[in-house]
């Protein structure tokens, strides 16, 4: 809302900008005359005008004392205000501006063969209602006097947008408004240009527009409603675009769709719960499985044809059609269009062509620029994997140097050409055998086999069938060694390190760490059971006491009765999962042995089944069997070469 003050400073600003504002003064034989040409040499609509009779017309008598219409014209005045327009103008003729969605009515007044044709338009919005006066108005610019002025009224009053006649004039064929077309080259334009009429001619009329330009063989893309415009406001003497072709469309060309990142230089961070980004999750490699949808084909599309404005046909071009981009291990579902992938593995875009690929190098090392690595299929690295990074495969894992405080999981074989130095938390496990050169402070989990050739130093090493650690250099120096059949070194122990070495045979790792941890949750049960107990008990010794406890110490109580008998339906749970495990390990048909190359030094506990030995002197060249519930000490039995054969181009 402009209040008076603001618009006072408003009119004062704007008036000293129209002392700026160009002035022309402009003679015609008619008022209307006077005001095309006005509007001629100002460049600008005749809605657009303002103007003030410096001297009005005359016809005279028989042609004498005629005089001509003078006016001084301008542009018309509009003030600004940043969020609307107001105009300072009550001319007739002038079409009002638009404030932002409203609109004032307007009045039109068209000369016809039928006689004076007036038009009022409602207004929009807030816009005000043309009041007789205007209309009046518009009827003397175009100096016409026969009128009626009831029916003058009527129209105002309807306001209905469709011209109505109101009166007659004295109309001159040799006066009427001419009109030419002008065709581009190319026939995809087509314009008019039209002479205003004499004092006496006719106005050119919509259809009497659209059958000059059909006649003239313009027949496609007439702008109905642009011409209906320039009808009510014409514009004389400029090219006034007609109609316009129908431009031709060429088809899109056919591509592929796909469901992949195919720029493989953008790195995706994960976010964790906390909001913070773990930068060792870059999410570099993209899985798939068997029969996964990658990649979609979208046809090429028909080109629409266009037309000139006369009606003639342009020609597009259909789009290219393309073959699908198939590369290794991919395939064609049965709709011809869709890539599928054949196998499990690693899904990449080279030269154009979907790959999905078994084996993922990595050329250097597990660090901060790969981030963790997660493959459905065999991961090669060539360098080390860093401390806290980790590699989980469904294939093999080889690594060519050194794995060190990291997590390496894979459902396969997992190859380490140097050596396994966990930091005491570094974990590596494998669903079938562990080859490494040495393993020292690590956590070892083998479905299979481990055989390392220089050494294993204060390792927990599990594994399901053998642990061997055979070379020149191969020495089991502390830590916990299990196996169902066999663990089989060169020397085991030392003299000189107080750390204590473990070696179980005979029974399975995995069962038999799933009984430790089943029988300490059941100390624990048994525990809690205990402390619960002694708690229900205090509380039934108060309610005797005072014959009613607190509420909050009956609800305590009945808490107490409920985790009570949770934990015994846990323990009962608990008590037969344990027995069935010592069912199953008491019942493994294979006893172990412990088998010794060179020698085996005082301090070394051997455990098989459940006996366990201490040994207390030095032993050479000694494989330890179980017999009749004892440890035998006995020849030297070698390991079984076909077992300690690593993977073919290993060591």
């Amino acid at each position: 809302m402009i209040d008076f003050i603001q618009l006072q400073k408003i009119i004062k600003d704007q008036l000293d900008e129209d002392r700026l504002v160009k002035t022309i003064d402009v003679a015609g034989d008619t008022l209307e005359l006077a005001i095309t040409e006005a509007s001629t040499l100002l460049d600008m609509p005749v809605r657009k005008l303002e103007y003030e009779i410096v001297q009005q017309g005359s016809n005279g008598f028989f042609g004498m004392g005629k005089k001509e219409w003078k006016i001084r014209a301008y542009p018309r005045i509009v003030l600004k205000t940043g969020t609307a327009e107001l105009i300072l103008s009550d001319t007739a003729a002038a079409e009002q501006e638009k404030v932002i969605q409203d609109r004032d009515g307007q009045a039109f007044v068209h000369k016809l063969l039928e006689g004076v044709m007036l038009k009022v338009t409602p207004p929009e919005g807030k816009g005000k209602p043309v009041t007789d006066y205007q209309a009046l108005q518009v009827l003397k610019i175009r100096d016409i006097k026969d009128f009626d002025e009831k029916l003058v009224h009527a129209v105002v009053a309807d306001a209905e947008g469709q011209y109505v006649k109101v009166g007659t004039f004295d109309h001159k064929y040799t006066e009427d408004s001419m009109i030419n077309i002008d065709i581009a080259a190319d026939e995809m334009k087509a314009f008019i240009i039209v002479t205003p009429p004499g004092p006496h001619g006719c106005d050119l009329s919509l259809e009497s527009i659209t059958s000059f330009l059909k006649n003239n063989k313009v027949v496609v893309g007439i702008k109905e409603e642009a011409l209906r415009d320039f009808v009510d406001s014409p514009v004389y003497r400029q090219a006034v675009l007609a109609a316009e072709g129908i431009e031709p469309k060429n088809g899109e060309n056919a591509y592929m769709e796909y469901y992949f990142r195919t720029d493989q230089t953008k790195i995706q961070l994960r976010e964790s719960n906390s909001g913070n980004i773990d930068f060792k999750e870059l999410n570099i490699i993209q899985n798939v499985v068997e029969n996964q949808v990658l990649a979609k084909k979208i046809h090429a599309t028909e080109g629409i044809i266009g037309r000139t404005v006369t009606g003639k046909f342009t020609h597009s071009k259909n789009g290219l059609d393309i073959e699908l981009p198939l590369g290794k291990n991919v395939q064609a579902a049965s709709d011809g269009d869709t890539v599928l992938a054949s196998i499990n593995g690693q899904v990449v875009l080279i030269n154009g062509k979907i790959n999905v690929e078994p084996v993922y190098t990595v050329q250097g090392n597990v660090n901060l620029k790969t981030g963790n690595i997660t493959f459905l299929g065999t991961v090669v690295v060539t360098g080390n994997v860093e401390d806290s990074f980790s590699i989980k495969a469904t294939g093999n894992i080889e690594v060519n140097g050194t794995v060190e405080k990291a997590e390496l999981e894979a459902e396969g074989d997992i190859i380490v050409h140097q050596g396994i130095t966990g930091k005491g938390t570094g974990t590596v496990r494998a669903g079938k055998s562990i080859w490494a050169r040495f393993i020292e402070n690590a956590i070892i989990d083998a479905g299979n086999t481990v055989i390392v050739s220089d050494g294993i130093v204060n390792s927990k090493v599990d594994a399901n069938k053998r642990i061997i650690c055979h070379g020149k250099r191969a020495h089991v120096v502390g830590g916990h060694l299990r196996s169902s059949e066999e663990i089989s070194a060169l020397n085991i122990g030392s003299l000189s390190t107080g750390t204590e070495t473990v070696c179980e045979v005979g029974i399975d790792p995995k069962k038999k760490e799933q009984l430790d941890r089943l029988l300490e949750h059941k100390s624990a049960l048994e525990k809690e059971f205990e402390d619960i107990q002694l708690n229900i008990q205090s509380l039934i010794n108060i309610q005797k006491q005072r014959k009613k406890l607190p509420e909050d110490k009956e609800q305590f109580l009945r808490e107490l009765g409920q985790r009570q008998l949770t934990l015994n339906e846990d323990l009962q749970k608990t008590n037969e999962d344990i027995i069935e495990l010592q069912d199953f390990l008491a019942n493994i048909t294979v006893s172990g042995k412990v088998s010794v190359g060179n020698k085996i030094f005082p301090g070394v506990k051997i455990i098989i089944r459940d006996v366990v030995e201490s040994i207390r002197t030095e032993y050479r060249a000694v494989t330890f069997t179980l017999e009749n519930g004892l440890i035998r000490s006995g020849k030297y039995e070698e390991p079984d070469k076909e077992s300690t054969k690593g993977p073919e181009g290993y060591m």
